[in-house]
């Protein structure tokens, strides 16, 4: 589902890209994985609210990093507004 996003390097993976992104308001969705830590977690749930973006809840770090398409579990990721 979100390695289509990636293929068109519509998506960014992890807690630091996510949150990047999001502060320069280029995200349309969040996903976060709820499993991962709350401290990791909770400024990128505050801005994305901030920002409007829709936030999706994935079972796990490991779904998450698989869902992207990359082999390693992933707190959170975004699909970046096609606009940009």
């Amino acid at each position: 589902m979100l390695s289509e996003y990636k293929k068109k390097g519509l998506l960014v993976v992890g807690a630091k890209q996510t949150s990047k992104a999001l502060n320069e308001d280029k995200l349309s969705e969040v996903f976060i994985a709820q499993d991962a830590e709350k401290y990791v977690i909770r400024g990128i749930q505050e801005a994305a609210l901030n920002k409007n973006a829709t936030i999706t809840f994935v079972a796990s770090m490991k779904k998450l990093g698989k869902d992207c398409g990359i082999s390693v579990g992933a707190a959170t990721a975004g699909i970046l507004k096609e606009s940009i």
